[in-house]
């Protein structure tokens, strides 16, 4: 199970009794989580998620419960983190930041239709245009550079062909690295997998873990997004499901030209971000209980993504 930071129910009550919910009935670990220690907990006043910070820059996380404050303001779905009664929002349980979230309804959807994606274009919409005008800055920790230093880094462990896919991948990236950093820009999820959406039925309910959320190009987190929702086994994009996605956001915030045409260099981004990720995580974790998400699933994406098909809609 994916708990890096076991609790004990006293240590949980002490923490739990400033923020004046009542008793704890009940809490358990969350095995999905891949870099934090999560935890459902039960009190008398409802349902709450609480996230131990394992990875990542404490001083990032002020932004983290600043750009969920204005999403919330602005009516999306998301966890925002709730305060003690003094106002806390940041606190800290077993020597790592802790946050109490809002526990939302919903469930996870394994094989979405063309009104999932459509919802989940209509939100991604929503989240951009609810921050492009003040964008709260916070350069991701795997971006372009990021990609370039690491795809190197694990290129003598590949074999040839994989080798060779990606050694391709990283000099696109290099020859457009300007041209992608001056997309039109906003908040991104940057993680916007369908295991991090929740509906009821066919009603969206919720989007949650935000710890890579950045500042950076609208089109990279359409890119991530694109990838997984309208993506079959075979790693081939879903015509149907990705018009649903893609129409449903252009509805709210059309494309521009220079999107349009960096478009299929930007899912092959996408697939790089992932596949590499995805690589060290299985050389870091290797032997240990954490769930790993296979870097094949992203390897066959990148080589189907040599040839693009799917255009944006109508850019201006």
């Amino acid at each position: 199970m994916s708990v890096f930071t076991p609790l004990a129910r006293p240590e949980l009550e002490a923490f739990l009794a400033p923020y004046g919910l009542g008793r704890l009935r009940d809490f358990q670990g969350i095995a999905a989580g891949t870099e934090n220690s999560n935890f459902f907990i039960s009190l008398e006043q409802g349902e709450y998620v609480l996230t131990l910070v394992e990875r990542g820059p404490v001083q990032d996380l002020p932004f983290f419960i600043e750009l969920l404050d204005v999403l919330h303001d602005a009516d999306l779905p998301v966890p925002y983190a709730l305060r003690t009664t003094d106002g806390v929002a940041l606190r800290e349980l077993a020597g790592k930041p802790a946050l109490l979230q809002p526990r939302l309804p919903g469930k996870h959807i394994k094989q979405p239709n063309n009104q999932h994606c459509a919802q989940v274009g209509e939100l991604l919409g929503h989240l951009h245009l609810a921050t492009r005008e003040h964008v709260l800055e916070r350069k991701t920790d795997r971006g372009l550079d990021w990609m370039l230093e690491e795809g190197r880094r694990l290129m003598p462990r590949l074999e040839p062909t994989q080798g060779k896919l990606l050694q391709e991948s990283l000099d696109e990236i290099a020859k457009h690295h300007a041209h992608i950093l001056a997309l039109p820009r906003a908040n991104l999820h940057a993680d916007l997998f369908r295991d991090n959406v929740l509906f009821e039925g066919t009603h969206l309910t919720g989007l949650i873990d935000f710890y890579n959320a950045c500042s950076g190009p609208m089109l990279y987190d359409l890119a991530i997004t694109l990838n997984d929702w309208c993506c079959d086994e075979a790693g081939i994009i879903d015509g149907a499901r990705a018009r649903a996605l893609l129409g449903a956001y252009s509805t709210l915030r059309p494309f521009t030209a220079g999107e349009a045409e960096l478009w299929p260099i930007m899912l092959r981004v996408a697939c790089v971000r992932f596949w590499l990720s995805r690589l060290i995580a299985a050389e870091s974790f290797a032997g240990m209980d954490v769930l790993i998400h296979d870097p094949k699933e992203f390897e066959v994406r990148l080589a189907v993504r040599q040839k693009v098909e799917i255009a944006l809609p109508f850019a201006l």
